[in-house]
C-alpha cells in the first residue's frame, strides 16, 4: 500500500507531551473529517471517534447487539515540563515520561509557551571535555541535572516562560532507505494507524459488524491515564492496544532479546508488564493475517506497558491484545521503523475490523 508519509511526518513533528496533547488532537480532528459518525473529546482530552456498523455497500447498518471494537492510540510523546527558572535564565525540568539520560546530551529542543515555540538547547551541568577530569567523563548525569539554554537574557527568559510550559525534542522526520526516522514515532505511529486503517476500511466499502471506536488517548507515557478513562466510558468488547515495540535487532543486543525484527511484519503483542493478550483473540487475528498474507511476528516485551491493558481491565473487562510496530532506538530522537512493518500493521487492522464479529 502507498503510505501517507506527509501525515506521519506532521504527526511526529507536532509537539505534545503527556497532558498537553491538544495540538496533536487538533491535527487528528482535521484529518478525520467525515470518517466517523461521531467525534468527541472527553474530560481527559482523549478523542473518542465512533463508526457504526456498515453493510456491504458501506452504508450504516443496524446490527443487533453489535460488539464494540476499540483501538487505543496514544497521542503523547515523552518530554519535560519547566519546573523552575534560575536567576541566570537557565530552565530546569521535570520529566514527563521515561528517559535514558545517555541519549539526552547536547540536544536541540523546542520550548513551548503561551506566546509560541522557541528553539533552545539542552545539556547537563558540569565541565566540558576540555577541562573535565577522568572521573567527570565517566559520569552519567541524572535527568534532574539537565537544563535548557534559550540563548536569551535572564530577564527575557523569565518574561517569556513560566513553570508548567513544556519542552520536546526538536528534530525533523526523515526517510532513510526503507525506514522512517523521527522523534515521537512512539506513538504517533499509532495515531497514523488509527486514521489510515479506518480510511482503508471505509475506502473498500467493506461491511463490518462491530461498532468501531478509535480512541486517541492522552497521558499513556505516565501510566495509561487517558486510556483508562476512555475505555471505562466506551466499555469495549474487544480492545486493540496500538503502539510501537522494541526492535533490538541491532549490534550489542543478543538475538534472543531482539523482541521484534525490522522487515518481518507487524508484531502480535503477546505480553508486557501491564497485560497479557487474550489467547483466542490473538489466534483469530493471526488467522486473518495468514489468510490475507500479511506478514507478522509475535513479540513479548520484558518491561513496559501499553493502552491495551486499559481496554482489557475497563469496567467488566474486554478481550484485548496489542498490535505493534517494531521500533529501533525507542525514546530517542532517532526512533526508526520499517515501512513494510507499518504497512502490514495498517493492513491487519483494516482486515480485522472488517472480519471480527
Amino acid at each position: 500500500m502507498a503510505l501517507n508519509t506527509k501525515l506521519l511526518a506532521n504527526l511526529c513533528e507536532v509537539p505534545g507531551v503527556p497532558g498537553r496533547e491538544e495540538r496533536v488532537r487538533k491535527m487528528i480532528t482535521k484529518e478525520i473529517k467525515g470518517l466517523f459518525d461521531s467525534v468527541e473529546t472527553d474530560a481527559m482530552g482523549s478523542l473518542i471517534c465512533r463508526r457504526k456498523p456498515r453493510g456491504a455497500n458501506g452504508a450504516v447498518k443496524k446490527v443487533k447487539d453489535a460488539k464494540v471494537l476499540m483501538l487505543l492510540c496514544h497521542m503523547d510523546e515523552i518530554g519535560f515540563y519547566i519546573s523552575s527558572i534560575d536567576d541566570d535564565g537557565f530552565i530546569w525540568l521535570s520529566p514527563a515520561g521515561g528517559f535514558d539520560t545517555r541519549n539526552l546530551f547536547s540536544r536541540r529542543v523546542l520550548v513551548c509557551a503561551d506566546s509560541g515555540d522557541y528553539k533552545a538547547v539542552m545539556n547537563p551541568g558540569g565541565r566540558p571535555v576540555h577541562i573535565a577530569s577522568p572521573e567527570d567523563r565517566k559520569k552519567v548525569p541524572e535527568v534532574k541535572e539537565f537544563f535548557v539554554d534559550t540563548g536569551m537574557p535572564a530577564a527575557k527568559v523569565k518574561k517569556t516562560f513560566q513553570i508548567g510550559d513544556y519542552v520536546v525534542m526538536d528534530e525533523p522526520f526523515i526517510e532513510i532507505g526503507d525506514k522512517f526516522v523521527s522523534k515521537a514515532l512512539d506513538n504517533r505511529v499509532a495515531c497514523w494507524l488509527g486514521i489510515e486503517s479506518v480510511k482503508k476500511l471505509a475506502k473498500s466499502k467493506s461491511a463490518h459488524a462491530c461498532e468501531i471506536v478509535v480512541a486517541f488517548t492522552t497521558q499513556e507515557e505516565v501510566g495509561l491515564r487517558g486510556a483508562k478513562t476512555a475505555a471505562f466510558a466506551v466499555k469495549p468488547d474487544i480492545g486493540f492496544g496500538i503502539d510501537v515495540t522494541l526492535a533490538c535487532d541491532t549490534p550489542g543486543v543478543p538475538k534472543n532479546e531482539a523482541v521484534s525484527i525490522h522487515g518481518e511484519g507487524f508484531a502480535l503483542h503477546i505480553k508486557d508488564s501491564s497485560f497479557i493478550s487474550d489467547f483466542e483473540l490473538t489466534k483469530k487475528v493471526e488467522s486473518i493475517a495468514k489468510k490475507k498474507k500479511i506478514k507478522f511476528q509475535r513479540s513479548i516485551l520484558g518491561a513496559g506497558g501499553q493502552d491495551g491493558a486499559a481496554a482489557q481491565q475497563a469496567a467488566a473487562g474486554a478481550k484485548a491484545m496489542g498490535i505493534t510496530v517494531g521500533t529501533r532506538y525507542i525514546h530517542t530522537v532517532t526512533e526508526m521503523i520499517d515501512k513494510k512493518d507499518l504497512a502490514a500493521a495498517c493492513d491487519i487492522l483494516a482486515a480485522a475490523m472488517g472480519e471480527l464479529k
